[in-house]
C-alpha cells in the first residue's frame, strides 16, 4: 500500500486534527487552553501546565478532578455550552482519561474519587451532584451523592431525606465496609445573638454539622449539629460587631470535612472555627478541640481555616490526622504560605505535634478548599483548588510535581490520585472523512460528463472514553456492513484520541482496541467514511465526480498477531493536502484497471473470431472429403482438429 509524505500530510494538519497547542497566557478570545476531539465534538476539556521535579520518585496513579466555572448552582439557559465540568479522570501527563461532563447536563461535581471501600471489593467512582438552581421538589433537587461502577454506570443514587435545604457540596466519604458514608450539613435558622453579648437582637444562622447515612436505604442512621453545642463567639469569622443577616444566614462554623475512628467517635472540620473537634459516637458531645480559640492542646505549630481533615490512624493514647492548612480565608491569612500537615496527638497528655508539613510549591496561599491524600508508599498528594492546582511531595515534604489547569476560569474543589483501571460499557468512538491527497489538473470533459478522483486518503480518528487498558488500535475496512473486515492498519495509543491515516478509499470502517498483550478489548460500530474538503465541491458546470471505494478484498483477510508495537507518533500526523484540481484528475489505480480490462477484452474477442474460423474450416473439409478418409488419415494433426477415436 503506497506511503504518504510527511511533508503533503502536514499542510493539511489542521483541518484534520484537533488542536493540541498550548497557550502560555490566557487569552478570553481563544479556546486553547481546552481540549477538542473529533469523535467527542461536544466535548471541551481542559488543558494541564505540568512541571515534573522528579518523575522516578513520583507514585503511579491517574489524577481525579471535577472542573467548575461557578460554585453557586447555575440557572438552565438554553445556550449551547460545551461539555467542561463536572468529573474527569487525567493521566500523569494531563491527557483525558474519562470525562463524565455530559453525564448531568454539565452540572457541577464535587469530592469526585475512587473507592475501594464498597463490599464487592472492586473498585468505585464516587462523587456529589450539586442542587438544582431552583427547588423543583423532585428527588435530586437538593443535590445527591453518586456511586459509580468500573464501567462508569451509576449503581447508586443517595439523595437528602431529612429536612436538609440540600446535600452540601463539601463531603461524601463513603466509610470502611462501604455500608455507611458521612456527608456535611446544613440548616438556617432563626438564632438569638446573646451569645456575641447582644440579647436584644437575633439573625438567620447557619449551623453546620454531619449526618452518617445508611448507602442502602439513604437512611439517616446519626446526625449531628452545631446548634448548642459550639457557641456563636468561637468562630473567628463572625464576629461580635458582625450585623444580622437574613437568607443564607451567619456562617459561623462552616463544616468541610467529617470522618469516623474505628472506636465509633466522629472528627468534624470547623473552617470558620479554624478547629478540628472529636465528637462522640455515643451521645454527640464534644470529647476535645484541636486549634481555634478553646483548643485542648498544648500545640508546636499553627493551623486555620483548614480543610479536609482525616484520620490517619488512632488508639487508645495517640491519634495522627491529616488536613490542609489553608492559613487563610477570602479576606484575611494567618500565615504567608499554605500547607498540608500530619499531626500527632497524644490524648493522654495533651500535646500536639507536627510530624511532616507540605508547603504549597509555588509559595503562594489556597484562600478556600482543597485537601491532603496519603498515596501508597509514603508520598502525599495536595489539591490546592484554585485553578485546579495540585502536586505531589516525597514524605520528607520535597515537591516532586505540580499541575494546573491552563485554563484561569475553572477551579477543583479537592483532586485526588489513584490507581484506577476503566471498562466503559459503551463501544469506542470512531470517526472517518475521505479527503483527496495528491492534486493534479483536471481531465478536460464535456458537460454532464463524469470525471473521477486520482488518489483519496482516509483519516480515522478513534476514542474510548474511560478505557484505561488500550495499548494499540487495529482499523478495519469491509464492503459493507455484513461483510468480513479486513486489517488496514494499527497505531499505538498515545492520547485520549488516536488517529490513523492511510491511502485509499475506505468505505465501511470500525477499529477494535488491544491491550499490551495483544488480547482484544473491543470493537467500535461500522460506519461510513464522510467525504471531506474539496471532493465535496467537485461538480461545477455539469460536471459530476465518481469515487470508487477500494476493495477491502485485496487486502490479506489474516489478522496478525500484535506484540508490543511501538510507532514512533511523527508518521501519524503527515497531513493530506486538499486542492480542487484533484477532484477532476483520473486515478492511477483506476487508469491500470482500465488497460487491464481492454487488453482482456482483446484477447476475449480473438479468441471467439479463431473459434468460429475453426468451425467454418472444419465444416468445408468434412464436406469435401467425407468419401477419401485415406487423404484424411495422410494428414498431420493440427490445433483446429485432431484424429477421430
Amino acid at each position: 500500500m503506497r506511503s504518504l509524505s510527511l511533508s503533503s500530510f502536514l499542510l493539511l494538519l489542521p483541518s484534520v486534527l484537533p488542536s493540541t497547542q498550548a497557550a502560555d497566557t490566557f487569552d478570553v478570545t481563544r479556546d486553547d487552553d481546552l481540549l477538542s476531539f473529533v469523535t467527542m465534538p461536544n466535548v471541551k476539556a481542559i488543558k494541564y501546565n505540568i512541571t515534573y521535579h522528579d518523575r522516578s520518585r513520583v507514585s503511579p496513579g491517574y489524577w481525579f478532578v471535577a472542573p467548575y466555572s461557578h460554585l453557586d448552582a447555575d440557572p438552565y439557559n438554553k445556550k449551547y455550552n460545551p461539555c467542561q465540568v463536572g468529573p474527569h479522570i487525567y493521566d500523569q501527563d494531563g491527557k483525558l482519561v474519562w470525562t463524565g461532563s455530559c453525564l448531568h447536563n454539565n452540572r457541577n461535581v464535587f469530592d469526585f474519587k475512587p473507592t475501594n471501600h464498597i463490599a464487592d471489593g472492586a473498585t468505585h467512582l464516587s462523587f456529589i451532584l450539586q442542587n438544582n438552581y431552583i427547588n423543583d421538589g423532585t428527588p435530586l433537587a437538593k443535590g445527591a451523592a453518586y456511586i459509580l461502577n468500573d464501567k462508569y454506570l451509576v449503581e447508586n443514587t443517595i439523595p437528602i431525606t431529612n429536612d436538609l435545604e440540600r446535600w452540601d457540596l463539601h463531603e461524601f466519604n463513603v466509610l470502611p465496609g462501604g455500608k455507611t458514608a458521612l456527608a456535611a450539613s446544613i440548616r438556617i435558622q432563626d438564632q438569638s445573638l446573646a451569645e456575641l453579648g447582644r440579647p436584644a437582637e437575633s439573625s438567620r444562622v447557619a449551623s453546620g454539622g454531619f449526618v452518617e447515612i445508611d448507602l442502602a436505604t439513604s437512611a439517616v442512621l446519626f446526625d449531628w449539629d452545631s446548634r448548642d453545642k459550639i457557641p456563636l463567639h468561637e468562630s473567628d469569622h463572625v464576629m461580635p460587631w458582625s450585623p444580622p443577616e437574613g437568607g443564607g444566614g451567619l456562617d459561623y462554623i462552616h463544616v468541610n470535612a467529617a470522618d469516623k475512628n474505628v472506636y465509633g467517635d466522629y472528627l468534624l472540620s470547623a473552617r470558620y472555627t479554624s478547629t478540628i473537634y472529636l465528637i462522640s459516637g455515643q451521645d454527640g458531645h464534644i470529647i476535645w478541640r484541636l486549634g481555634g480559640k478553646y483548643t485542648n492542646f498544648a500545640m508546636d505549630f499553627t493551623f486555620s481555616k483548614q480543610h479536609n481533615a482525616r484520620f490517619v490512624s488512632a488508639n487508645e493514647t495517640h491519634t495522627v490526622l491529616s488536613f490542609l492548612n489553608n492559613a487563610s480565608d477570602d479576606f484575611t491569612n494567618q500565615e504567608d504560605v499554605s500547607s498540608g500537615m500530619i499531626v500527632e496527638l497524644d490524648t493522654v497528655r495533651m500535646t500536639a505535634t507536627l510530624r511532616n508539613r507540605y508547603t504549597r510549591p509555588d509559595g503562594s496561599l489556597s484562600r478556600m478548599r482543597g485537601n491532603l491524600q496519603r498515596l501508597e508508599g509514603g508520598n502525599v498528594f495536595m489539591g490546592w483548588s484554585a485553578q485546579g492546582y495540585h502536586s505531589e511531595h516525597a514524605p520528607d515534604g520535597t515537591a516532586l510535581m505540580e499541575a494546573k489547569f491552563l485554563s484561569p476560569r475553572f477551579n477543583s474543589y479537592r483532586s485526588y490520585k489513584f490507581p484506577f483501571v476503566g471498562h466503559p460499557q459503551q463501544p469506542p468512538a470512531l470517526a472517518a472523512s475521505v479527503y483527496a491527497s495528491k492534486p493534479s489538473q483536471a481531465h478536460p470533459s464535456a458537460a454532464g460528463a463524469a470525471t473521477s478522483n486520482p488518489e483519496l486518503t482516509t483519516v480515522v480518528h478513534v476514542s474510548w472514553n474511560g478505557a484505561t487498558e488500550v495499548a494499540v488500535w487495529n482499523f478495519y475496512s469491509q464492503a459493507d456492513e455484513t461483510s468480513v473486515p479486513y486489517l488496514i492498519g494499527n497505531v499505538t495509543k498515545h492520547d485520549f484520541e488516536s488517529v490513523f491515516v492511510t491511502p485509499g478509499y475506505w468505505d465501511f470502517v470500525s477499529a477494535e482496541a488491544l491491550d499490551r498483550k495483544g488480547n482484544s478489548l473491543g470493537w467500535s460500530r461500522i460506519i461510513r467514511s464522510e467525504i471531506e474538503g474539496a471532493l465535496k465541491y467537485a461538480s461545477e458546470d455539469g460536471e459530476q465526480l465518481l469515487l470508487f471505494p477500494d476493495d477491502p478484498a485485496s487486502l490479506v483477510a489474516v489478522e496478525p498477531a500484535v506484540e508490543e508495537i511501538v510507532v514512533d507518533p511523527a508518521p501519524l500526523v503527515e497531513t493530506i493536502v486538499v486542492d480542487e484540481e484533484m477532484a477532476h484528475e483520473e486515478p492511477e489505480h483506476v487508469s491500470d484497471a482500465d488497460d487491464l480490462l481492454r487488453a482482456i477484452n482483446d484477447v476475449v474477442i480473438g479468441m471467439i473470431l479463431l473459434a468460429c474460423f475453426g468451425t467454418i474450416l472444419i465444416f468445408w473439409w468434412t464436406r469435401r472429403f467425407k468419401w477419401r478418409p485415406h487423404r484424411y488419415l495422410r494428414l498431420a494433426s493440427s490445433p483446429l482438429h485432431s484424429p477421430a477415436v
